[in-house]
C-alpha cells in the first residue's frame, strides 16, 4: 500500500449528501475481487448516459456533461470533497477500490457511514471528518477558484487551503501509523513474520502428530 504522508491535491466537489455505495460503484460491477479497475466505472450511473456493464470500454462511452468529474477543471483531482454521511448503504469494499483507482487519496465531508470509514483506512484513503461550516467554506473556495488546491498534512493533521483557512482532523495513532507507512492489515502481520515463523517452528516441534501426512 502506498504511504501517505502529505498531499497537495486538487479538490473536486461532489455536492450531494448521503451518497451511498451503490452510487459510488453500482452493483453489476461487484463480480470482481480484484481491488483495480473500478476506477472508469466511479460514480457509473452519474458520469455517463448510458447504462454500465462489467469489461465496457469507457473511452467512447456519452457522459453526462453536468457531472462534476466530467468537468475539466476537475480533471486530475486527487481529493474528493463531500456533504454528510458519504459512504452509506452496503458495506461493499469495492466503494474505496474504485474511488483509489480512479486516483483520490484523501476524502472531506463532515461525516462518513462507519463501514465505509473503515474501509478506507484499509485501502490507502485518508477519510476527514471536518465541520460542516469548514466543509461549507472549502465548497465556497472550490467554486470561486479554479484550479483550487488543498495541502494535506497528515502528521501535523491539518488540512490548510490557498486562502490560508486551515483546520485540524481527529485520526488514530493506530489509522495514522499504518497510513504513514503504507501499511494495510496484511503488511502489519508481515511485519512480524519472523516470530510467526518460530511460533509455527515450536508449535510443530511440540505437536508433531498434528503436522503428519
Amino acid at each position: 500500500m502506498k504511504p501517505f504522508t502529505r498531499l497537495n491535491g486538487l479538490v473536486c466537489p461532489l455536492d450531494r449528501a448521503n451518497v451511498d455505495t451503490d452510487a459510488i460503484i453500482p452493483k453489476q460491477f461487484l463480480k470482481s475481487i480484484k481491488r483495480s479497475g473500478f476506477g472508469p466505472y466511479l460514480f457509473d450511473a452519474w458520469r455517463y448516459l448510458d447504462p454500465g456493464e462489467p469489461d465496457m470500454d469507457c473511452a467512447n462511452r456519452p457522459r453526462n456533461p453536468e457531472f462534476v468529474l466530467n468537468q475539466p477543471r476537475y480533471r486530475d483531482a486527487r481529493i474528493l470533497l463531500a456533504r454528510a454521511n458519504f459512504g452509506c448503504g452496503s458495506s461493499r469494499e469495492h466503494a474505496p477500490w474504485a474511488i483509489g483507482d480512479y486516483g483520490f487519496r484523501a476524502i472531506i465531508a463532515p461525516s462518513f457511514a462507519d463501514i465505509f470509514f473503515a474501509n478506507t483506512f484499509k485501502n490507502g484513503l485518508l477519510p476527514i471528518v471536518a465541520p460542516a461550516e469548514a466543509v461549507d467554506r472549502l465548497f465556497a473556495e472550490c467554486a470561486a477558484s479554479e484550479g483550487y488546491s488543498l495541502d494535506i498534512d497528515l502528521a501535523a493533521q491539518t488540512v490548510t487551503s490557498p486562502t490560508g483557512f486551515s483546520f485540524a482532523f481527529d485520526i488514530t495513532p493506530h489509522r495514522k501509523h499504518c497510513l504513514l507507512n503504507g501499511l494495510d492489515e496484511i503488511g502489519l502481520t508481515l511485519r512480524h513474520a519472523d516470530e510467526i515463523r518460530a511460533f509455527e517452528a515450536r508449535h510443530e516441534a511440540a505437536q508433531p502428530w498434528l503436522f503428519a501426512g
